[in-house]
């Protein structure tokens, strides 16, 4: 059996789906906020991190030195943005090709992306983006440095 429900009735069924229906849409901005922050707070944890450190030696010897290693080899990702902090120390020449340089980190292929920088007395600091494509390249000093200068190179593999 069928009951019919008042003029009343229906209205009151229709004022409670509104005022659901108004709940529902004011949860809506709020669900999206916390969505968005979800998103955010990840990378402003990786962005405020920094970029990754490594440390070497260009040394009056004429060597790469990378610490614990007696081949210098150093180890990257693809497109990783890479901070070295290079303490650099004067070899017995100078190169008038590179006045101020005791010595260069410089890969030949990529020089046009940065990656020929003039190393100075001391401490030298300088952030740069790995390559995109994967392999092993050679990082060698270009300022002739002294005795032993063509050997000073090392091996930089990108993953």
């Amino acid at each position: 059996m069928e009951t019919k429900q008042t003029q009343t009735e229906r209205r009151t069924t229709k004022i409670v789906s509104l005022a659901r229906l108004r709940r529902q849409h004011r949860l809506i901005p709020w669900i999206s906020l916390l969505l968005l922050v979800a998103m955010i707070v990840p990378a402003l944890y990786t962005f405020a991190q920094g970029p990754r450190v490594i440390q070497f030696t260009a040394d009056h010897d004429n060597r790469f030195k990378v610490p614990g290693q007696k081949q210098p080899v150093i180890t990257v990702k693809a497109k990783e943005v890479v901070k070295f902090r290079v303490t650099a120390h004067k070899g017995t020449e100078t190169d008038p090709k590179y006045p101020g340089c005791v010595h260069t980190f410089s890969i030949k292929e990529l020089k046009d992306q940065g990656w020929d920088v003039c190393l100075k007395e001391g401490m030298n600091e300088f952030v740069l983006v790995a390559p995109s494509k994967p392999g092993d390249y050679k990082v060698e000093c270009l300022a002739k440095c002294g005795k032993g200068h063509d050997d000073m190179a090392m091996k930089m593999t990108v993953q």
